[in-house]
């Protein structure tokens, strides 16, 4: 069992969130930034996808429109303070540069100057099969680094940005490699929810795809054929997220939770802890 982790008042500090995705935020880690944004943290959100193709029904222009907009819905919802959108195409990280990812990385990490870098966790298991999470967390995590060398892209500093250390990276994923700290989310949970159903059009296409594979498997949920209809998502959502962050709370005795796995200072805490002073 491990004790939930305390979320310090935030005082104005930022937490900057890459994601690959629209409904990365809420889906995966929505109670915690809700807890985050509560206790006055500033949370800076980065999309590095415009998920172009992630709809039924749509064309491509129309789903880009829908997915930003319910994206701004769901940020607001969170209470998230800033979003920012790197555009590049949806499903299609597994091709592009890290290298020139990295660098739009680094760079938002100087322009925000943030305590804590989040993103998805490169070494997520049993499992990732999602390439745009993979690559964009790998991005993401030599960035957490190379943000602090004044030789990695010195145009930066040219215009007036500056090399910065992130004191903490929360890492978060479908299971991350090593659990070391619990959000209790139990009084935000309705909230988490209320954000998730911003994203109509995202998770309609995620019932599509559940309805395809039950198909092919000889079954039919009566559930998802009302939702394919037109029908509420809500319960199914509902049900959803309830249970899955009841499955992770419960070890933890929490009524619900979300779980990641944060190193402070580089993994050398102790240090801090031995010898640090604070002003």
């Amino acid at each position: 069992m491990i004790s939930p982790t305390e979320i310090a008042a935030g005082e104005g500090r930022v937490i900057l969130l890459v994601v690959a995705h629209a409904d990365d935020p809420a889906l995966f880690l929505g109670g915690t930034i809700l807890r985050w944004a509560d206790a006055g943290w500033r949370v800076v959100c980065v999309r590095v996808t415009d998920d172009r193709w992630d709809s039924v029904g749509l064309s491509e222009a129309e789903t880009i429109r829908a997915n930003a907009a319910e994206f701004q819905a769901a940020a607001r919802a969170l209470g998230i303070a800033e979003l920012v959108e790197l555009g590049l195409p949806t499903d299609t990280l597994g091709d592009a540069s890290e290298v020139a990812l990295r660098e739009r990385i680094i760079r938002q990490v100087r322009t925000w100057k943030p305590y804590a870098l989040v993103s998805f966790d490169p070494y997520a298991r049993p499992g990732e099969d999602n390439q745009d999470h993979v690559k964009g967390a790998q991005a993401v995590d030599e960035a957490f680094w190379t943000s602090q060398f004044p030789l990695h892209h010195p145009e930066h500093l040219v215009e007036g940005l500056e090399v910065h250390g992130c004191f903490e990276r929360w890492y978060f994923g479908r299971s991350v490699v090593e659990v070391t700290d619990v959000v209790d989310i139990s009084a935000v949970l309705d909230r988490k929810i209320e954000a998730a159903l911003k994203h109509q059009t995202m998770l309609r296409n995620y019932v599509n795809q559940l309805r395809l594979q039950a198909r092919t498997g000889g079954w039919r949920l009566p559930m998802l054929d009302e939702i394919d209809a037109g029908g509420d998502l809500r319960e199914f959502m509902t049900m959803l997220l309830r249970g899955g962050s009841k499955t992770v709370g419960a070890p933890n005795g929490l009524e619900a939770a979300e779980v990641f796995r944060v190193v402070r200072f580089g993994g050398l805490e102790s240090l801090l802890n031995r010898y640090g002073q604070r002003p």
